[in-house]
C-alpha cells in the first residue's frame, strides 16, 4: 500500500519518527512535507497530500497538525476525501470500515509516538466492508460532495 504522509509544524517531529516506523515496516511513503519545524499553513499540506491520495487507488494519507482538527476540515473540503480525526484505536480502523476514510489526522499535541503508531496500524490494517448500509451510506456521502 501506497501511504502519502505530511504535517505542519506542530506536527513535523511526529511525523518524522512516524515516517521512520512506516519505511521499516515496509511501506512505501511519500513525503509531502513540511520538511523542517518552520510554521507553515495546514491547509497547503492537506490540499498537497489530498491531491496525492486522490490520485491514486491503494493510496491512504495521514497527516499530523497540531490537534488534527485543523488538518481534517481542510481535507473534507477536497472532493473525493473522506478524512477522519482518529486519537484512539477503535475510531482508526472503524471510520475505514464503515465510512471508506482514506485520510486519517492525528494531533501530536493530543497522542504520542507510541499510540500514534498504533493509530496508523489499525488504519493501515482496516478494510471498507462491503455491507450494503455502508456502502449506501458513502454513495450518499459522494452525492453530498457534488451537490455543493
Amino acid at each position: 500500500m501506497q501511504i502519502v504522509i505530511g504535517s505542519d509544524h506542530a506536527g513535523f517531529h511526529l511525523k518524522q519518527e512516524l515516517s521512520q516506523w512506516l519505511r521499516q515496516c515496509g511501506y512505501e511513503l511519500e513525503d509531502i512535507g513540511s520538511h523542517d519545524p518552520e510554521p507553515v499553513d495546514f491547509p497547503d499540506i492537506s490540499y498537497a497530500l489530498c491531491s496525492k491520495v486522490r490520485e491514486g487507488n491503494g493510496k491512504r494519507g495521514i497527516l499530523v497538525c497540531g490537534t488534527g482538527v485543523g488538518a481534517v476540515i481542510a481535507s473534507n473540503k477536497v472532493k473525493g476525501i473522506r478524512a477522519a480525526v482518529c486519537h484512539d484505536v477503535h475510531s482508526a480502523h472503524q471510520s475505514v470500515e464503515h465510512d471508506d476514510v482514506n485520510v486519517m489526522c492525528i494531533g501530536a499535541q493530543i497522542v504520542g509516538p507510541w499510540l500514534a503508531r498504533d493509530l496508523i496500524a489499525a488504519f493501515l490494517e482496516a478494510e471498507f466492508v462491503q455491507d450494503a448500509d455502508f456502502i449506501r451510506r458513502v454513495e450518499k456521502l459522494s452525492q453530498l460532495e457534488q451537490s455543493n
